[in-house]
């Protein structure tokens, strides 16, 4: 599980890495500057983006109320996130860590703009954070999903799904946009904590997700749909375009989750995510939710070492994955990191 949790965010930032330069580009274009085959490869240094830089300070929020829990018996994790996400946002407003920073916010690393996107930028410039009941904004952008994936290691399968819909909708009021963000964690914690078959946890993950959204629910269960004729037909090519573009909560997770049936061998780690980046789309967002769903799924042996090399934010995505992993099965760590 220590190891899965890792995987789990590193995966992430490879996809996130892979994708984000040509997030923006249509399918004739990645092929007019990759070649026929697309991206295949992240570039050195893999640079991520404001997914993976929120990804972090979701698990650093996360880990602080795990630890601040322990030790006083009062668990308010949706309350520590929103102040882990404005921390995060002094990263984008200022150059360098200031005196005295801590955690996070001592790494100069962070203090990069990844062009994060207006909607999250306002939800965050709020007073009071906003909840799925009570949202700010209708966006069901695919940027609340694309950082939920640290609630995936909570106690429970429940707690999960609300956690990962609650962190989501701290920027994303629209229902697709938060039902994402709680589908994402339970499919985590499904595959990560409780080592489900992924087309059991799939299957599971709509059944839960049908309750509060029924476009998500149809989105995941076409992904499936798709996953077995291609299976069946034994097609040469993934057909990703079919689910949408991925800039979406619903059609990014949907990609990825098709993505992944199709290629769920430890083997095809690399197939996955240069077919969940390649399309006309958020590349960025479906192939990081690929790489956070297939970690979860293998662990740290299926992602290739000649990527992790040039991947940026490697050591500190990794000490927070582990850190996850130890949270869930009950392992020791260091909990001054997150006091």
């Amino acid at each position: 599980m220590v190891d899965r949790g890792a995987a789990c965010l590193l995966g992430g930032a490879l996809g996130d890495a892979l994708g984000a330069p040509v997030q923006y580009l249509g399918w004739a274009d990645i092929q007019r500057e990759h070649g026929p085959e697309g991206v295949v490869a992240p570039p050195r240094p893999a640079l991520v983006t404001d997914d993976t830089q929120l990804t972090l300070f979701t698990a650093d929020g996360y880990l602080r109320a795990y630890v601040h829990g322990r030790k006083t018996g009062g668990w308010e994790p949706i309350e520590t996130v929103w102040h882990s996400y404005r921390r995060w946002l002094v990263t984008q407003q200022i150059a360098a860590p200031e005196p005295g920073a801590t955690g996070l916010l001592a790494n100069e690393r962070l203090y990069s703009s990844r062009s994060p996107g207006l909607t999250c930028l306002r939800a965050l410039a709020a007073d009071v954070p906003p909840t799925p009941e009570a949202p700010h904004n209708e966006s069901s952008g695919c940027n609340g999903v694309t950082r939920t994936a640290p609630a995936g290691f909570a106690p429970s399968a429940a707690i999960a799904y609300d956690l990962g819909c609650r962190f989501a909708a701290l920027t994303h009021g629209g229902t697709g946009g938060w039902v994402s963000g709680g589908a994402l964690a339970l499919l985590v914690h499904l595959l990560a904590v409780r080592g489900r078959p992924v087309r059991e946890a799939v299957d599971q993950v709509i059944g839960r997700v049908l309750r509060d959204d029924p476009y998500t629910a149809n989105a995941l269960n076409r992904a499936v749909v798709f996953a077995e004729e291609h299976r069946e037909l034994g097609l040469d090519s993934v057909r990703v375009d079919r689910l949408g573009s991925g800039w979406t909560g619903p059609e990014a997770l949907a990609i990825a989750v098709h993505t992944v049936l199709v290629y769920p061998r430890k083997s095809e780690f690399v197939d996955a995510l240069r077919a969940a980046a390649n399309h006309s789309g958020g590349s960025d967002a479906t192939a990081a939710l690929t790489g956070n769903i297939l970690g979860a799924m293998h662990g740290t042996a299926v992602l290739p070492r000649d990527w992790l090399v040039g991947l940026e934010l490697v050591d500190e995505l990794t000490e927070l994955g582990r850190d996850l992993g130890r949270s869930a099965s009950g392992e020791e760590f260091d909990e001054s990191r997150y006091v």
